[in-house]
């Protein structure tokens, strides 16, 4: 697929993301039954502009506001669940960076990724690199805790080494966003080639959803970090973030709901018996199962509804940079997260309601959306987010938000010796 040129307006940009997306429908279930990756039309989205939708004008972005993204997610959901999670990482780098506090950082990757480059995710590890080093004594174990090092070698250059799990997006990026910890024991973000032959990428994803979003293992082997590479040192650039990497997740399940409703519409106009107990032969005209699609529709509403509201709750605490109102939408978020995953896992599983024994098959491919949905679930675990919820309202508790922890603020920074708080 030969690549075109950028789109110079939001407007062309739209209008060829959006054909990309029909070309990504079209064998998503082969797709997925194949383990096939859809490299190219990834490839293609990055072309049509896809990358540069939240990076500034002034850098060669449209600079599309929180709302418009998570509904464009959401349509990249419809067409294929894997597209909004391959590109989870590329946008948490943006947001990184949007607000990244060194001027000289932030123009010079929002410039690259608004001339098109796309970025990776490389921030968990492998349990069993975690459980060994606890062993060993080299981490703690705690929320966070990496194997993966930075060092300085003798001619004063940079270099990466570790194993890497659940990096997403990865195989198919021009740079990975790695989390790091240096020699001084400090953790932080650094920026790597996603191509240099010291990135080994292993495609060994063996969930049962989200089966194309390069969510394997990665391995680093003295992979030097780029130029201006260091981001996100100090929580100023890391606000919201948390909120925002799970509104990805909200928005991919808001797309999955809306695949569930159109496939089962189709798959009932085209069926021609119902049941020995239906009140008619028309699958079309049987009352239950119209209830059934209804009810599906209804729980695409709920998504949908849901999903804007936090989009404008986050959207509105950028606005105002007020710290209580990033804690705001993350509770907001925490609460859609449980109804949504509940609304959207039991559509995937009433669609069945409505059609014959045949829907089961392969062939149909119907069963994806609950396995994509509930690996999406299983990110962030929903289980603790009703606790987080009720222990706000009862004790007025804001939870922490992760990416805060083991970085300084800037103010800190100012007040604090250099070598105290440098993450190089």
């Amino acid at each position: 697929m030969t690549p075109l040129p950028q789109p110079d307006s939001l407007t062309d940009a739209l209008a060829r993301i959006r054909e990309v997306l029909v070309e990504f429908t079209k064998g998503v279930g082969e797709r997925d039954l194949a383990f096939e990756h859809p490299d190219e039309l990834i490839r293609a989205l990055g072309d049509a502009g896809f990358g540069r939708l939240r990076v500034p004008a002034e850098f060669g972005g449209f600079d599309v506001d929180l709302p418009t993204l998570f509904d464009l997610l959401a349509e990249a959901g419809r067409a294929d669940s894997n597209i909004p999670q391959i590109w989870r990482g590329h946008f948490t780098t943006t947001e990184i960076l949007r607000a990244e506090t060194d001027s000289e950082v932030r123009t010079y990757w929002l410039r690259r990724i608004g001339a098109g480059a796309v970025f990776g995710n490389a921030q968990s590890e492998p349990s069993a690199v975690i459980a060994a080093a606890v062993a060993a004594g080299t981490v703690t174990g705690e929320w966070g805790s990496t194997t993966t090092r930075v060092r300085t070698d003798e001619h004063g250059r940079r270099l990466v080494s570790g194993t890497k799990f659940y990096s997403t997006g990865s195989r198919f990026a021009d740079y990975i966003r790695a989390a790091v910890v240096d020699e001084d024991g400090k953790r932080g973000f650094v920026v790597i080639p996603a191509h240099h032959p010291g990135v080994a990428h292993a495609d060994d994803w063996d969930g049962i959803g989200q089966r194309q979003t390069g969510s394997g293992t990665t391995i680093f082997n003295d992979v030097p970090v780029e130029e201006h590479g260091e981001i996100g040192r100090y929580r100023e650039s890391l606000r919201g973030l948390d909120s925002f990497v799970q509104i990805v997740h909200l928005a991919n399940l808001t797309g999955i709901a809306r695949g569930i409703v159109a496939e089962t519409v189709d798959l009932v106009r085209a069926r021609t018996r119902t049941s020995l107990h239906a009140l008619t032969q028309n699958a079309a005209e049987d009352p239950e199962v119209l209830g059934v699609v209804g009810r599906l529709e209804i729980r695409r509403r709920t998504a949908e509804t849901l999903l804007r509201h936090v989009a404008v709750s986050l959207e509105a605490a950028h606005t105002s940079g007020a710290e209580a109102d990033f804690g705001h939408a993350y509770l907001e978020t925490s609460a859609a997260q449980v109804a949504i995953v509940e609304a959207v896992l039991d559509a995937a599983t009433t669609a069945f309601d409505a059609l014959g024994s045949s829907a089961v098959r392969n062939s149909v491919h119907l069963d994806r959306h609950w396995r994509n949905a509930r690996t999406l679930a299983s990110h962030n675990p929903v289980v603790y987010k009703p606790r987080l919820v009720g222990d706000f309202l009862v004790n007025g508790t804001t939870p922490q938000p992760g990416y805060y922890r083991h970085r300084p603020s800037v103010s800190a920074a100012a007040a604090a010796p250099a070598e105290a708080v440098s993450e190089r």
